[in-house]
């Protein structure tokens, strides 16, 4: 069995090292083949003598491919196109694996029945959580827990990008990852993996979240903001506008929105009112209504205004 990592990275050598040192460290069974494929996406700092300097270390095993066009669908595409083993592997630069991270993968693969799996984030801090972080909007800053061993489309886990393994056939039969709804350059779009997830779906392909499959993953002081939560959602919420235009839902609608985005952005709003008057003490909560209705302007400028670009 051979799984190659793809590892997209731009202007984190730093944090980079730490990455490769987790991959080296892991834990590899006997039956798997691994090789790690580090894309740099155009990055200015020193990426590159960062990468040569592993090599040594990992035998031949890891290679460096250089993906000018900006984004992380371009880079993952670079590296899915530059590869050829059975299993896709995806973690990003902030990242760094678990021991049994490649044994959980031999293991759930050799079955034969599992085309692809995806695991949790555990958060590795660099500071204090804010008392305003609204615990159901963690993923924001990549913080996931989707629970139990169990089928992906069986409950509202996701497969998320930064932890996920794929197997190579399918990935022929799906396509590669769409670079209109991914990040582009300084507008955080976000829906590349909901893509690729509803088309594994819709291909037929079954899915497994592993809570054994996991990822440490490094939350920066930047992220602990309130301004990149707002961000974040509204450009989230463009992605998402984006996404409905090609695959509308099965949903009622209101000005081309789903009557279900209105109304939760209502109730939020009205919860909204007392904490403005400064009756409602509840920081996490308010600010989550808040981000409700960020989701909905997004949303409603992504489906109606926003011009992806073709680069």
């Amino acid at each position: 069995m051979r799984l190659d990592v793809i590892l997209p990275t731009f202007n984190r050598y730093e944090l980079l090292k730490l990455t490769l040192e987790s991959l080296l460290a892991a834990d590899t069974p006997a039956g798997l083949n691994v090789s790690v494929t580090v894309v740099d996406n155009n990055s200015s700092d020193e990426t590159r003598d960062a990468v040569e300097s592993y090599r040594p270390r990992f035998s031949g095993r890891l290679h460096y491919v250089f993906e000018k066009k900006q984004g992380r669908s371009h880079a993952l595409n670079a590296g899915i196109n530059s590869t050829g083993g059975d299993l896709v592997g995806m973690i990003d630069d902030d990242e760094q694996i678990d021991r049994q991270w490649f044994r959980c993968i031999y293991e759930m693969f050799a079955s034969g029945d599992v085309d692809f799996i995806g695991g949790p984030y555990v958060p590795h801090w660099s500071g204090t959580p804010p008392p305003w972080l609204p615990r159901n909007h963690a993923g924001v800053i990549g913080v996931v827990d989707g629970g139990s061993q169990h089928v992906y489309g069986t409950s509202d886990a996701e497969l998320m990008g930064g932890n996920a393994v794929i197997s190579r056939a399918m990935l022929t039969k799906v396509g590669l990852y769409s670079t209109d709804l991914g990040r582009n350059g300084k507008r955080p779009l976000a829906d590349e993996d909901t893509d690729m997830y509803h088309r594994l779906l819709a291909a037929g392909a079954k899915g497994v979240y592993v809570p054994d499959l996991i990822i440490y993953h490094y939350i920066h002081p930047d992220r602990l903001t309130k301004r990149y939560f707002r961000r974040w959602h509204f450009w989230r919420g463009v992605s998402s506008g984006l996404l409905d235009r090609r695959q509308p839902q099965p949903t009622p609608y209101m000005l081309g929105v789903p009557r279900y985005l209105c109304g939760s952005a209502a109730r939020a709003s009205l919860r909204m009112l007392p904490g403005m008057v400064g009756f409602r003490k509840d920081p996490a909560g308010l600010f989550g209504d808040e981000l409700t209705v960020i989701d909905l302007f997004g949303f409603f400028y992504g489906k109606h205004f926003y011009k992806p670009s073709n680069s």
